[in-house]
């Protein structure tokens, strides 16, 4: 482990969190072996952990030191749910993928069948992959990126570092901390109790998030006793990410452009400590939820939200997965210059979604100490785009060598996991908080398991 280089990305997530305060203390990192990568991959694993642990603690007034298991903490950014005999699902549609262009590289995301469909109606169906590969070979990347994204559908060139700097969407996210803030209206006085076993026990968190970065904000809530109730749009699926990504969490089924739906939410939100969501800039503001009307409807709130690509710039609507980041800010291009490879190399998981998961977990813990210290609501902005910026800042030095993550029989906890699709097992927590059990008390589920209600 770079311990230089997880104090500087400390240092970054302690001042977009709490401003120009001096940071506390790096948590106590322990079993520091890593993922091999361009980039500090396992120290911003660490270090946006160990900032939500911080903050939890924070929130709780505790002084108990933090510690964080850098090895674990790697394998939570890779998965940490494993499912006993059966096969864990796919992760990935079998078109989804990058594919060589005429004159480059390009990323296709098909994972949703809406966003699979549109990728169709620009390259039309295909048998199998390779047939793909050779109709994408006949496009330039930047025309086929563009028709897809035009079709309602999701791809990213793949550019360099240097390109990326050089673009107007780049240079928005340059702009833009890593945590925008806005202080909004006071509100009633909380009851909250806090306790230091479960911290958020009672506090009741809305969530409407999807793929990763979001949900695993909210899981990190629920692992520390908040009342999460995730709401999904109808016929809405995520089958490679229900056992890993919910559990902790109630799940209900609104449709926002019906009017009976939107009171629902209307009244669920009235109630609502937090409200996490990872939809596009202006589309809770289409259906008339708009921040300001958000925090009307509950002053006080703690209103933390995400989007892929930036919150200024051309592309602060477009849809976006970390994938798709990787490929168009420059890491999947680093990464293949550093190997010395001739194909896109990416990081090793997910890591903006991960990493940026934790630092909205933070957000939120910050925005309730806030609330309780002052009364005062808050707004919370953050990105994938912004976090990939910041982890771009923090290579490792050429011809440095990390050590590799590896399973080990111990990283479970001891007891199984019974899901509506079997048995599993679930990794133990990366962060050691002394008195606060840091684990979910529900399995996942499905989209309408639960009613729309408190």
């Amino acid at each position: 482990m770079d311990h230089q280089l997880a104090a500087s990305l400390w240092q970054q997530m302690w001042q977009g969190l709490r401003g120009n305060i001096a940071p506390q203390p790096l948590p106590t990192f322990v079993d520091t072996r890593t993922f091999p990568s361009a980039y500090a991959v396992s120290e911003l694993a660490a270090s946006s952990l160990g900032l939500a642990t911080q903050a939890a603690a924070n929130l709780i007034t505790s002084s108990q030191p933090v510690e964080i298991n850098v090895r674990l903490a790697s394998r939570w950014f890779q998965h940490s749910f494993m499912p006993l005999n059966r096969p864990a699902p796919a992760l990935w549609d079998p078109f989804a993928g990058d594919y060589a262009s005429a004159d480059g590289w390009i990323r296709l995301h098909t994972n949703a069948a809406h966003h699979r469909q549109a990728m169709e109606s620009v390259l039309g169906r295909h048998p199998d992959r390779q047939a793909l590969a050779q109709q994408v070979a006949r496009w330039q990347t930047t025309e086929l990126e563009q028709a897809i994204i035009a079709a309602g559908g999701c791809a990213a060139e793949m550019r360099s570092a240097e390109a990326w700097q050089q673009h107007p969407q780049g240079q928005a996210v340059n702009q833009e901390p890593l945590i925008a803030w806005q202080t909004t209206a006071p509100g009633p006085v909380p009851t909250w109790t806090l306790p230091t076993a479960r911290p958020l026990l009672g506090i009741k968190v809305l969530d409407l998030t999807r793929i990763i970065a979001g949900p695993v904000a909210t899981r990190f809530l629920a692992s520390l006793g908040a009342n999460v109730l995730r709401i999904d749009p109808p016929g809405w699926q995520e089958p490679t990410l229900d056992e890993e990504i919910t559990c902790g969490k109630r799940r209900a089924v609104l449709d926002l452009n019906l009017q009976a739906d939107r009171e629902t939410f209307t009244q669920l939100l009235r109630e609502a400590d937090v409200l996490v969501q990872g939809y596009r800039a202006d589309a809770l503001e289409k259906r008339g939820f708009d921040a300001e009307t958000r925090q009307q409807l509950a002053p006080g709130l703690v209103d933390v939200s995400l989007n892929a690509w930036g919150w200024q710039g051309p592309w602060r609507n477009r849809r976006g997965f970390d994938s798709l980041v990787q490929m168009g800010c420059g890491i999947a291009e680093q990464g293949m210059r550093s190997q010395h490879s001739n194909k896109p190399t990416p990081l090793p998981v997910q890591a903006l979604d991960h990493a940026t998961g934790y630092l909205m977990a933070a957000a939120v813990l910050e925005g309730l100490r806030q609330r309780k210290e002052s009364g005062n609501g808050s707004q919370a902005r953050l990105s994938l785009a912004r976090t990939a910026l910041m982890l771009q800042q923090h290579r490792y030095p050429e011809g440095s060598q990390q050590s590799g993550i590896h399973a080990e029989v111990s990283d479970n906890l001891a007891m199984f996991e019974l899901t509506q699709w079997g048995l599993g097992v679930r990794l133990r927590s990366a962060a050691y908080l002394p008195g606060t059990a840091l684990i979910c008390a529900t399995p996942g589920c499905l989209p309408g398991t639960h009613p729309a209600s408190w």
